[in-house]
């Protein structure tokens, strides 16, 4: 039986109703063993692991020697902040010709060196290449999908409550976020097509763009290639973790049904969300805030 908790975390499933007496109630196991090698979630562009141990550096090795080993010419890396939001504290490494840039701007060793020995607590990963149609709409940020899903205990599944695609402007560079200038256009759940895109209405008004402002490319009607497969490898992540039951998850498509997870976040804004719809005027997802003690 130590065993069986030591391998196994529970989750308590209340079946059609949250009130349900306890000798009715269902009960999920989800497999947790540190010591297991890595079990792949999602073929969806990008494998979800648990791994232990290091293997990529070791504790005395500098930074910039790792670096070195590491990164290629041409080739980039995000260093991101493990704490804040809306797009704040994240950089990005490249090198060119045997050179430096961080931010874009051309760095000796010796300042890189001095940069990267003022970030603590940084996520290092690789620079992901967003599919055509992202490119199209503005092609200096990586234009990512926020999709929200809860999971609903009375039908056993998760749903997806609203997504939305974020797309980058000048202002916002380096990122898309809505916050930071970027525009945020709603995703028709069925059919992937976008609206018209939202900016963040710093002076108390909403305008919106059929196209973007800057590259000219159609925004409002543009679908995302392979949405429906998109849409259901997520629903089926969102299931097996499902004991994560509120997780705003940022993607790149990569290709045509094809994408990678960047971020998984347990507390989403909503202003990206609500400058298209009230959450709260859908009855299935009041139901779960209301549940889950948030309203």
């Amino acid at each position: 039986m130590n065993q069986v908790r030591k391998l196994l975390r529970t989750e308590r499933r209340t079946g059609s109703s949250f009130d349900l007496p306890a000798r009715r109630r269902l009960w999920r196991f989800h497999a947790f063993d540190p010591a297991a090698d890595p079990t792949p979630l999602t073929d969806g562009g990008i494998e979800l692991e648990h791994r232990t141990g290091s293997e990529t550096m070791r504790p005395t090795e500098e930074p910039i020697d790792w670096l070195d080993d590491a990164l290629s010419d041409g080739d980039r890396l995000v260093l991101k902040w493990f704490s804040g939001g809306g797009g704040n504290n994240v950089h990005f490494l490249e090198r060119v010709d045997g050179e430096y840039r961080f931010d874009g701007e051309l760095t000796s060793e010796s300042d890189l060196v001095e940069t990267l020995a003022g970030l603590e607590n940084y996520l290092v990963c690789e620079f992901i290449e967003q599919a055509d149609y992202a490119d199209e709409l503005f092609p200096d940020t990586a234009n990512t999908l926020r999709v929200l899903t809860m999971y609903d205990e009375r039908a056993g599944e998760a749903f997806i409550p609203i997504a939305i695609h974020r797309i980058g402007t000048g202002d916002s560079v380096p990122v898309d976020n809505f916050s930071n200038g970027g525009l945020s256009a709603e995703i028709d759940p069925e059919t992937g097509a976008l609206s018209a895109g939202a900016e963040y209405p710093h002076d108390g008004v909403v305008d919106w763009h059929e196209s973007h402002p800057e590259t000219g490319a159609r925004i409002e009607g543009t679908a995302i290639p392979g949405w429906e497969q998109t849409r259901d490898r997520l629903l089926e992540i969102a299931e097996t973790l499902s004991h994560v039951p509120y997780v705003g998850w940022d993607l790149v498509v990569t290709d045509d049904g094809e994408f990678q997870i960047i971020e998984a976040n347990s507390y989403p804004g909503v202003a990206s969300l609500q400058v298209h719809r009230p959450l709260l005027a859908d009855g299935r997802t009041r139901r779960f805030y209301r549940d889950h003690g948030v309203i």
